[in-house]
């Protein structure tokens, strides 16, 4: 069976206190990169970013926003994913120099670091702010969960061309705390470095391009697991033109009035999903008005 794109799945090994999660969101990394022009090295960049976020967000047991950001003093200056606890995410990168084909994780990034924020929509902020290390950004995001999280974690990323697309899939293991068995921290240890060395197996194509019981059952055919519904992963923007008007609100007045004598209108383009919002000077009045009246 083919593999259904812009799905999570969770799956649990009943025996082994590990569980894991499968993603494939290639569909929304090419709504990611519909927009822009992006060198090959680049797009391949949000890919692993939007898998490893996708697969962060997934361990979470939180309702609210995600960011996951790499910034550094390369040709890539930034690169962002932002996303919540539906799956729903977008992403841009920001460059100030060439990237050469075939360029590596520190070709593009140089020195930098990530910053993880959680933002719950009950409860406080956090962030989180780990040094690029690591060769990859795999290897970033291990250094993260090693500092943040009791439990032992690693992530498999697979992002390339497949068939003229740029495709994104991905796998993350994750102990469990020891079982009322009395299982002991060694013995759990132990299944999970197995249960690594296994899912290090996986190749490109098979993530790509196979379902979620095919890849499951060629990695852990003599394991017990247990597979739950999918959950979708899908592209999501959220500007509107209500926001773009809370924007200009906040502008000087005669900065906007000088672009209204200069245009006739104000453009104001969303960098993430290329979306045009319009508004002219009538537009602009009726803005001041009613920020006007809310105040009074």
């Amino acid at each position: 069976m083919s593999a259904r794109q812009d799905t999570l799945h969770r799956f649990l090994f009943n025996k082994s206190d590990v569980r894991g999660e499968l993603v494939n969101a290639s569909g929304t990394l090419q709504q990611i990169l519909d927009n822009h022009h992006y060198p090959e090295p680049v797009r391949r960049l949000l890919g692993e970013l939007l898998v490893c976020t996708s697969l962060l967000t997934a361990t979470l047991k939180f309702e609210g926003d995600i960011t996951v950001q790499i910034q550094g003093d390369g040709p890539v200056r930034l690169a962002v994913i932002n996303g919540n606890d539906r799956q729903q995410m977008r992403g841009i990168a920001r460059m100030n120099g060439d990237v050469p084909a075939g360029a590596g994780f520190h070709d593009m990034i140089g020195k930098g670091f990530m910053v993880i924020t959680i933002t719950p929509r009950q409860g406080e902020r956090y962030q989180g702010i780990v040094a690029l290390e690591g060769e990859t950004l795999e290897a970033c995001l291990d250094d993260y969960f090693r500092q943040s999280e009791q439990l032992p974690t690693s992530l498999f990323v697979r992002v390339a061309e497949h068939d003229g697309k740029m495709q994104a899939a991905g796998m993350l293991l994750q102990a469990l705390p020891a079982s009322a068995e009395a299982r002991t921290q060694e013995e759990t240890q132990n299944m999970f470095s197995h249960l690594m060395q296994l899912t290090a197996t996986i190749s490109s194509d098979e993530l790509f391009t196979l379902d979620a019981e095919t890849i499951l059952y060629r990695l852990y055919h003599e394991e017990d697991v247990v597979l739950y519904e999918p959950a979708p992963v899908a592209f999501h923007c959220g500007c509107s033109r209500e926001r773009c008007a809370d924007t200009l609100v906040t502008l000087p007045e005669e900065d906007v009035n000088h672009i209204l004598q200069e245009d006739g209108k104000i453009d104001m383009e969303c960098e993430y999903c290329g979306a045009h919002h319009i508004f002219d000077e009538q537009d602009i009045h009726e803005i001041r008005t009613q920020k006007n009246a809310s105040l009074h």
